[in-house]
């Protein structure tokens, strides 16, 4: 049994790989909701939909999120019609935020409508949103707090962060199944996402970081910092507006009260030192998802760490 906990497109790659080396219902995916935000009425879980998509082999590969071959033309007349279209939605990607929508009113918990999705998707793997209740990723800027999507599509990332906020992240409970997937774990993968709006999400809702400490799983993570900059997203603002500097050393620090292993690219090679000395093994790779065999490869670094 193998248990993730993941972002969006850095994850979703990852498991790419990890899917050709484990069987599917041996995988539990734990996705950060703190990204979730509704917009034209529709409930919009950004990471999910990405885990979902990569893993069902329709995602749009090129942008990393979306449906391969969507088209935008709902999006267009919305724009026509002089309303605020600063977030992508696709036509088809739609129907998924539609459908969500429509099971939530319906008193549907966030957590079985994902796994009806998957299910209709043909996935075999268990993806898990980290809670059914509202939490909310605020990034604190000069302008006073913005939630995450706003702060990095609408805003493109341009603000000074000052802080970031969990929302209800203290009060929230896990969704089903998420802390025994944990606990009943042979191996908790960190996989390569942002480590402060993404994994650290996930982390903050009540009794997630404490599961992962006591679980008796091996716990490995990837650093999604590479060679002093983020491979994706905005992590070197965020790590950099909370003190941190933007290194693999720092995710380590980060995860230092639970990780057992530390895999970093081989442009950090140098800091396998210092890291160590926070009581970590540390392994170095490639961690560059180029292709496929690139994410074949770093998954099975990670299983036989």
């Amino acid at each position: 049994m193998i248990t993730a906990l993941a972002g969006g497109v850095g994850a979703a790659r990852f498991l790419t790989g990890l899917v050709k080396l484990v069987n599917g219902r041996d995988l539990s995916i734990i996705v950060n909701t703190g990204d979730d935000i509704e917009l034209f009425g529709l409930h919009i879980s950004p990471d999910i939909d990405i885990v979902t998509y990569t893993l069902a082999g329709i995602v749009d590969e090129e942008k990393g999120w979306g449906i391969r071959g969507d088209t935008f033309h709902c999006l267009e007349t919305l724009k026509k019609f002089n309303q605020e279209a600063w977030f992508n939605l696709g036509d088809m990607d739609l129907a998924t935020h539609i459908l969500r929508t429509t099971l939530l009113k319906n008193d549907l918990k966030l957590s079985a409508i994902t796994a009806q999705i998957n299910s209709a998707l043909g996935l075999a793997v268990t993806i898990l949103p980290m809670t059914d209740d509202k939490v909310e990723t605020r990034i604190m800027t000069e302008m006073g707090p913005v939630h995450f999507q706003e702060y990095l599509v609408k805003r493109a990332a341009k603000d000074e962060v000052l802080g970031v906020e969990f929302l209800g992240a203290e009060s929230a409970n896990p969704a089903p199944g998420v802390i025994e997937s944990i606990i009943d774990a042979q191996l908790v993968v960190i996989c390569p996402s942002n480590p402060i709006v993404s994994i650290g999400t996930i982390l903050a809702v009540n009794g997630v970081r404490d599961a992962v400490r006591r679980t008796d799983a091996k716990k490995v993570a990837i650093s999604p910092i590479v060679a002093g900059a983020p491979v994706k997203g905005p992590a070197d603002k965020l790590l950099r507006g909370l003190g941190f500097e933007v290194s693999a050393y720092s995710v380590a620090k980060l995860y230092s009260d639970f990780l057992d292993t530390l895999i970093i690219d081989v442009a950090d090679s140098a800091a396998k030192d210092k890291i160590e000395k926070l009581g970590l093994e540390v392994i170095v790779t490639n961690t560059l998802m180029k292709n496929l065999e690139d994410k074949i490869e770093l998954a099975r670094n990670v299983l036989e760490s």
